[in-house]
């Protein structure tokens, strides 16, 4: 029975309480423009600082009616800004509270009184719109973001509009026009390239920029600064070897990175640069011996430490919650630091505890930060030395290979492209890989929508078939299907079709294996060589089926194949008199393994050749301009004459 009470319990408490808040919402109605006014004064005075009041007032159908207000013509314009006001309170309730302001479709009304003439409306328009985008609950789509944005606002004025503001005598004025010149420079190649020739006050603005990143400076400045910089430099405005870049950008970011900086200083500092130097090797280098920054991000995986200097307690709980960021932010810069220098990538991993780190990061359950984990152990694995070794002993496959069972599509990508090089022949990690059931997995990624997973998954698989045993091969053959294999080769991604292709290739090496597949799967395998020559493809698709049909050539039975399909036999014909010296090369491949004397049933197979008019081109060809073409041609020709 105590059961049944509790539903008019909470009923008659929920009235009290919307009742005490009704009388709010009623003068809202009131034929009196004079007393509305009032009653949204009163109600702007109740919301503050009271969730409760806010979401009452949502429940009894305010916002819908202080939005009608707010688009009234005959509203004053000091009711509008009251109602404008209020509205931006309802917002900075709960995520609810925003969720119910987007469904009474709040942001075309604030953008459509930002044409209004008075600026204090404008201001109690812009201030919710702020409060309102600042949640996450909020749509980007719903206002400018991406490249095509970027264009609008930079076709309408916007860069000789904010410019002058970068000298108001208003800190916070000239930090907004900082922001907003970041925005606009980001990833966009035309706006940077107009930024580099604009004058404010006589001074171009990328020595403005150069002033504002100096230490003297508060640090929100200086990193907006360089993040401006750095947008310019990534987008091709800005020489990489500028002073601006070496001598003042990268020093402030490496500065930024310093753990007296707080936390999203540090943060952004160390993304920042990692974007910075992503690309060049020369930055790279810099930064990687400027202010001992290698071990200086060593310390972003001890924060906060038991003996942190951090006395605020609010500041140590923020900080406690949002360590995270800083782990995510060393893997970023770790991983663009260890891109391309083998040096570099070896004092990362000698870093304390490093390799351990990155193994931890990959289990974090933040997917960013596993992300970035999986993107530095990217980096550092294209180091020939580092797969030996320190891979080895950390048995890093173990974990990636757990992160590959199930991950979101964007770590998938980085963890699969870091498997192909686990798989590269001189890896030590190679065998237990394979013992662990990567070969289905692997066939599993090439059925993805995703055309970046099927390129990693069948890539991984070459490198997997290259001088692998008989009984791998025949695995991967099985798990994949020849179905999907055509699927593959019929791919509208030219990545996925080249690496397939390159699949076969490996696949089809060394004799006995060549004869053993082609035994169970030649009729296949044929259809398919056929179905790339006679399709439209470039030169180098062309030029691998041609070789795959060089190593069916190779094999002892296999040849045969290609002997008894006067089809291919008049292909490989046609390639020999191509305009491309590639293809006559590999067609010239094929025929010197088919007319090899030394082989069995060698003499037939030449007899059928120089019927079809094949001893006649090599003649041509033996004539040839190009010295590697003649040279082949003239081999061949030996076979004959021997």
């Amino acid at each position: 029975m105590a059961c049944l009470l509790e539903t008019p319990i909470r009923m008659s408490v929920l009235s009290e309480v919307t009742a005490s808040s009704r009388h709010y919402v009623d003068r809202l109605f009131d034929p009196d423009p004079q007393k509305v006014l009032q009653g949204v004064i009163d109600m702007k005075n109740a919301v503050i600082g009271n969730n409760k009041q806010k979401a009452n007032l949502i429940v009894l159908g305010a916002v819908p009616r202080l939005l009608y207000l707010l688009q009234q013509e005959t509203s004053s314009t000091e009711l509008k800004t009251e109602c404008a006001v209020v509205l931006g309170s309802l917002a900075m309730g709960t995520e609810n509270n925003v969720k119910s302001l987007l469904d009474c479709h709040i942001i075309p009304a604030l953008l459509q009184g930002l044409l209004s003439p008075d600026l204090k409306f404008i201001e109690a328009c812009l201030r919710c719109l702020r409060t309102i985008f600042t949640s996450p609950v909020t749509p980007e789509e719903l206002l400018y973001t991406g490249p095509d944005h970027q264009t609008i606002l930079f076709n309408h004025g916007a860069v000789q509009n904010i410019a002058h503001l970068l000298t108001s005598v208003s800190y916070k004025v000239r930090m907004q026009a900082l922001k907003c010149f970041s925005v606009l420079a980001f990833e966009n190649p035309q706006v940077s390239m107009t930024l580099v020739n604009v004058l404010v006050d006589g001074e171009l603005l990328p020595q403005i920029f150069v002033k504002m990143l100096q230490r003297d400076k508060p640090i929100e400045m200086q990193l907006t600064s360089a993040k401006c910089l750095t947008y310019m430099c990534r987008a091709g405005a800005i020489r990489t070897d500028d002073n601006s870049i070496v001598l003042k950008t990268l020093p402030c970011l490496v500065r930024m990175c310093s753990k007296e900086r707080l936390l999203e200083e540090r943060v952004e500092g160390a993304e920042t640069l990692a974007y910075l130097i992503e690309p060049d090797v020369e930055l790279q280098r810099i930064a990687s011996i400027t202010d001992h920054l290698i071990a200086m991000l060593a310390d972003y995986f001890k924060y906060p430490s038991s003996v942190s200097a951090i006395t605020d307690i609010k500041r140590l709980d923020h900080d406690l919650k949002h360590a995270h960021e800083l782990r995510q932010a060393a893997f970023k810069l770790y991983a663009s630091l260890g891109a391309n220098d083998e040096d570099i990538r070896k004092k990362i991993i000698e870093t304390e505890n490093m390799m351990d780190r990155i193994v931890t990061g990959l289990s974090e359950s933040s997917v960013k930060v596993r992300l970035a984990a999986v993107r530095c152990l990217h980096s550092l694995s294209r180091s020939v030395q580092q797969l030996r070794t320190s891979f080895q002993d950390h048995a890093v496959w173990k974990p990636l290979m757990k992160v590959l069972q199930n991950a979101p599509d964007e770590i998938l990508v980085v963890a699969s492209s870091m498997l192909c090089n686990l798989l590269l022949e001189f890896s030590p990690s190679k065998e237990p890989i394979l013992e662990s059931g990567a070969v289905e997995l692997l066939c599993g990624l090439t059925q993805s929508e995703n055309p970046a997973l099927r390129v990693n998954g069948i890539w991984a698989l070459m490198n997997m078939a290259f001088q692998a045993e008989q009984k791998i091969k025949a695995d991967i053959l099985r798990s994949l299907s020849t179905e999907q294999l055509f699927r593959l080769l019929s791919d509208s991604d030219l990545n996925v079709l080249m690496k397939t292709l390159g699949l076969l290739r490996n696949l089809l090496s060394t004799r006995p294996h060549i004869d053993k597949i082609m035994s169970t799967h030649g009729k296949q395998i044929m259809q398919a060589v056929t179905f790339i020559l006679e399709g439209e493809h470039n030169i180098e698709v062309k030029e691998q089926t041609l070789c795959i049909l060089a190593n069916i050539a190779d094999g002892t039975t296999a040849k045969e194949l290609i002997m008894t399909n006067d089809d291919i036999l008049q292909k490989i014909k046609y390639y020999m008199g191509h305009s491309h010296v590639k293809l006559q090369l590999a067609a010239m491949f094929c025929i010197s393994n088919l007319i090899w004397n030394e082989e069995e049933g060698s003499q037939e197979r030449q007899d059928k050749l120089r019927d079809m008019g094949i001893v006649d081109i090599l003649h041509k060809l033996s004539q040839s301009p190009d010295s590697n073409l003649c040279d082949k041609a003239k081999t061949a020709l030996q076979q004959y004459l021997a």
